[in-house]
C-alpha cells in the first residue's frame, strides 16, 4: 500500500471539516494505513493549540518524520532548481517522490511543478486534488 502524505492545505481542510478530505483517505486508513505529514507541514497549519482539536485529533493518527540534514538539502536544491520559493511544498514533494507517495493537497500544481523537476523520481509520487 502506498503511503498516504498530507499537506498543508489537507490539514486545513480537515480542520475545518471539509467533506472530501475526510471521503479521500477513508479506503486508506479503514486498511490499516498511517498518513504521513512532513514536519514543516504541521509548522505551516499550526497556529493555536487551544483552536485546533480537529486537527490535533488528525495529527495524533498521523506519522510525522523528521527533517534531517539530507532532506533539507534535497529540498532546497529542488526548490532552486524549481525556482519556487516553498520549502515546505518542497519537503511535501521530496518525500511523497521518495515514498512513491499519493499526496492529498489543495495546490496540486504547485506540488506537479516541483515533482516534475525531480526527473524520474517525481513520476512515483502521485498527486490527490482536494476538491
Amino acid at each position: 500500500m502506498k503511503p498516504f502524505l498530507y499537506d498543508a492545505g489537507a490539514l486545513i481542510a480537515a480542520e475545518r471539516n471539509h467533506a472530501a478530505f475526510w471521503r479521500a483517505p477513508h479506503s486508506y486508513l479503514t486498511a490499516g494505513g498511517v498518513p504521513l505529514v512532513p514536519a514543516p507541514v504541521v509548522s505551516q497549519a499550526w497556529r493555536d493549540g487551544a483552536r485546533h482539536v480537529q486537527l490535533a485529533r488528525l495529527l495524533s493518527g498521523c506519522d510525522i518524520p523528521p527533517t534531517d540534514h539530507r532532506l533539507a538539502r534535497g529540498v532546497g536544491e529542488l526548490v532552486g532548481r524549481a525556482e519556487v520559493p516553498d520549502p515546505v511544498d518542497g519537503t511535501v514533494a521530496v518525500l511523497a517522490a521518495q515514498l512513491g507517495a499519493r499526496v492529498f493537497t489543495s495546490d496540486p500544481d504547485d506540488i506537479q511543478h516541483l515533482l516534475d523537476h525531480m526527473g524520474p523520481i517525481g513520476k512515483q509520487a502521485r498527486i490527490w486534488a482536494l476538491s
